[in-house]
């Protein structure tokens, strides 16, 4: 068996070394590229949280009475109930219960 020569050893040397330089970019490549993933989906969630606040901001506006009671007025017909429509119905009680 023949034994290495020096320049076989710096021959070695630097391919060890380029391949662990080579694992080490290649990871931090890796790790960029995952960092401006979860930067873009912080940034989408950011957005979607605020339309989603938006239009429940605009769901109570648009329950609200302030919009419902002329709506109805105009489209329905009705109109608020006056004291004197106002129907009070009791609850008839069973026969044995308190």
């Amino acid at each position: 068996m023949r034994r290495l020569r020096g320049r076989h050893w710096v021959f070695l040397w630097l391919l060890i070394f380029l391949g662990g330089a080579l694992a080490i970019v290649s990871r931090q490549t890796s790790a960029l590229r995952t960092a401006r993933r979860l930067h873009d989906l912080r940034e989408q969630r950011s957005v979607l949280e605020a339309r989603c606040a938006d239009l429940e901001r605009r769901i109570r506006l648009g329950s609200s009475r302030d919009v419902l009671v002329p709506l109805a007025k105009r489209t329905l017909g009705l109109h608020e109930p006056a004291d004197s429509e106002f129907a009070l119905f009791a609850v008839p009680s069973r026969a044995g219960q308190p």
